[in-house]
């Protein structure tokens, strides 16, 4: 059979409006399934009834695993399977629509076209495009109705990520960027790069119709762990050797590295950084994505649904056991029905690239049902105990005695973990709260009834717990109260005060002994440098409260604090008789801000100047400034600018050049750091005008 290459035409601008893929920076044709697509071809020359097309995507394709579809030219479309369609014909050239079903593989595929006649045949292989999961067609398990959920989940670039703690939640902005220049192809390889496809690459392609297969695959390939994917975790405090994980900001930087260090992870990430670069990824390929935020998370490593942490005479929390509660954690929904699990768990499902437990063997969690982790239902694929806990776990807080190894239980709270569940709304910059679709009202008779479910479908219920605390334990009420206030600005630079706050409960004078530390942590609450401490005798009158002013000045912690700005403030409080209290408080400190002016209009390909300003506000110079920008359809790649150093007080103004090259609403991201101030981020909507 000869191979006469047909000129062929794409028709690559109608096809991409008709799909919602014109964002897409390609030559090749990137288009949906479940929906037609037209090509036209000359070279036919011969009727149309004898052109039979081949579309094949992966190694080995082959019909059985939808891999390979045969079809001719037939009078209507199929809505079943791979089918064509005559649009028109002159005397060289031909028209068709091609129709994909809406369960098809996703990916790359070729398009070869066979054209018998009079007993000859000839075979020519057309070129190759590319095919993606479609929100916008009902007969696809991605399908989701409201269109405004799908601009936002599936087009949108830009994102909004919460952070801080439950008592101050802060947020930065974030640039997917899913539809930059080699994206798509990046995404692909991660796929091909999967453990899944070494083992097996024809079965692993053949499983690639199916979103929860997909995103399972990529929570596995977005962390380094076991398969040298995209980023490699560091949590320590100290980032040498890469790049700090809250200086990034976009996924396309992360992904284009991995690509170009011939696959090597990319030094380093956070949760936010594991949950963005997943929202990208997801995104591109179709499957509606958002980040999550939930705040007081817990790490139940042992999957008993409760969390213990350590803390020693002195108040010092110790970095003991594997349970932690992080100020917060960062996972994705991604919107898909569940065949495997029923209707009702159509809909959010939590997909978590962080590397916390390993699922099968693997560092990968979900999708887990957003529905059964409300309902209890744990014991529905996949990782939903983890999940469940994350949102739910009880804490218990111990004093350990490191000469002895005795433990002796504090308190125990069963209403901290899961705060503040968080999200960007869809088409505004502003935080929505989704803490009831997690679970119900905290407190309430059906949200202790789900826990109890959970415990059982666990077989915690019947199981004795030597590690559990006694009733004794349990029963006992403290004799006093504590908490911390803020008094005044939580700012870096300026000195932190706060008022320890402690209460007598009962009739009768009460000496409290009360050893207080100030830690500098990582997000985790991981501690890593001691900043302060201070131990003080107090008497307390009956059912009076007494205040005592704490104040850490900013040359005491300065040194000390990590890149998240987080301190964790202790009063372990001995009371003779009585059972000891534990007060602590986690504070973020604030960076100071920083402002971005446009000079001008935004125009659809013309220059505009960007000025940046930041005034130093502390008492000392500021060195080692460096300033970097990106954005979507605005800049190329990213801009990086050294920043001379700033006496106290001066100002600094850094001019640059953009140019616009999409119109609509785009976002500008800055991230600013010095040797006093780690990664003062902010970003700036302009709107582009032709």
């Amino acid at each position: 059979t000869g191979m006469t290459q047909p000129s062929i035409n794409w028709h690559l601008k109608e096809n991409a409006r008709d799909h919602h893929t014109s964002k897409f920076s390609s030559e090749e044709l990137i288009v949906r399934r479940g929906q037609t697509f037209t090509i036209t071809f000359n070279g036919a020359g011969q009727p149309e009834q004898n052109l039979t097309f081949i579309a094949e995507t992966g190694p080995k394709p082959s019909k059985q695993a939808k891999t390979q579809a045969t079809f001719g030219i037939s009078s209507t479309m199929s809505t079943e399977s791979w089918s064509a369609v005559l649009k028109s014909t002159t005397s060289s050239a031909v028209s068709i629509s091609i129709y994909s079903p809406a369960n098809a593989v996703i990916g790359r595929y070729k398009l070869i076209v066979q054209n018998t006649s009079s007993g000859s045949s000839s075979t020519s292989n057309l070129g190759t495009f590319v095919l993606l999961f479609n929100p916008w067609s009902s007969g696809d398990d991605v399908f989701l109705s409201n269109k405004a959920e799908c601009e936002e989940y599936v087009l949108e670039e830009f994102g909004i990520i919460f952070a801080g703690n439950k008592h101050h939640i802060n947020s930065f902005g974030w640039n997917f960027g899913q539809f930059q220049e080699d994206i798509l192809n990046i995404c692909l390889s991660m796929l091909d790069r999967s453990l899944n496809y070494r083992q097996d690459p024809a079965t692993d392609v053949s499983h690639r119709s199916d979103p929860k297969y997909v995103g399972r695959v990529l929570s596995a390939m977005v962390n380094s762990n076991d398969d040298q994917g995209v980023v490699l975790g560091n949590w320590s405090g100290n980032y040498e050797g890469g790049k700090n994980p809250s200086s990034w900001t976009g996924s396309g930087e992360i992904l284009q590295n991995w690509k170009k260090s011939g696959f090597r992870p990319v030094r380093y990430g956070q949760c936010w950084v594991f949950a963005a670069v997943l929202t990208t990824v997801l995104r591109c390929l179709g499957i509606p994505t958002r980040t999550i935020t939930n705040f007081s998370s817990a790490h139940d490593a042992d999957e008993n649904l409760r969390v213990d942490e350590f803390y020693d005479a002195s108040g010092n929390h110790l970095n003991k056991g594997a349970d932690s509660i992080w100020n917060f954690h960062v996972w994705n929904e991604s919107w898909f029905s569940r065949s495997d699990l029923g209707p009702s768990h159509t809909g959010w499902q939590i997909l978590d690239a962080t590397p916390q437990e390993e699922s099968g063997g693997i560092y990968r969690c979900g999708p887990a049902s957003r529905n059964a982790i409300k309902e209890g239902d744990i014991d529905l694929d996949y990782d939903c105990p983890f999940v469940f806990a994350e949102v739910n776990a009880d804490c218990m807080y111990w004093n350990y005695d490191p000469t002895n190894g005795k433990k002796t239980l504090i308190f125990s709270e069963s209403t901290v973990i899961g705060q503040f569940i968080s999200t960007k709304a869809v088409g505004r910059d502003d935080r929505v709260d989704v803490t009831n679709d997690y679970k119900h009202a905290e407190g309430s008779t059906k949200e202790r009834d789900v826990f109890k479910k959970a415990r059982k479908k666990l077989g915690l219920e019947d199981k004795f717990d030597p590690t559990a605390p006694t009733p004794q334990e349990t029963e006992q009420k403290p004799d006093i109260s504590g908490k911390f206030k803020v008094d005044g600005t939580l700012e870096v630079g300026k000195d932190l005060n706060l008022i320890l706050v402690l209460t007598n409960l009962t009739s009768d004078d009460k000496t409290v002994q009360v050893n207080m530390t100030a830690w500098s942590t990582v997000y985790t609450r991981k501690p890593v440098h001691e900043i302060w401490k201070d131990s003080v005798s107090v008497t307390l009158a009956p059912q009076k409260e007494k205040k005592i002013p704490i104040q850490i000045s900013y040359n005491e912690y300065q040194e000390r604090l990590t890149t998240d700005n987080t301190i964790q403030v202790t009063a372990l409080c001995h009371v003779p008789g009585g059972i000891q209290v534990l007060v602590h408080r986690d504070i973020t400190l604030d960076n100071p801000g920083i402002d971005i002016q446009v000079l001008g209009e935004a125009v659809l390909n013309k220059e505009v100047d960007v000025e940046v300003t930041f005034t130093n506000p502390i008492e000392m110079e500021v060195m080692d400034c460096v300033l970097q920008v990106e954005g979507s359809d605005l800049l190329k790649g990213i801009l990086q600018r050294d920043v001379r150093p700033l006496k106290p007080g001066e100002k600094s103004s850094t001019k640059f050049k953009i140019i616009p090259s999409e119109r609509g609403l785009k976002y500008l991201l800055v991230n600013f750091c010095c040797d006093k101030f780690a990664d003062i981020k902010a970003h700036k909507m302009i709107n582009v005008i032709d």
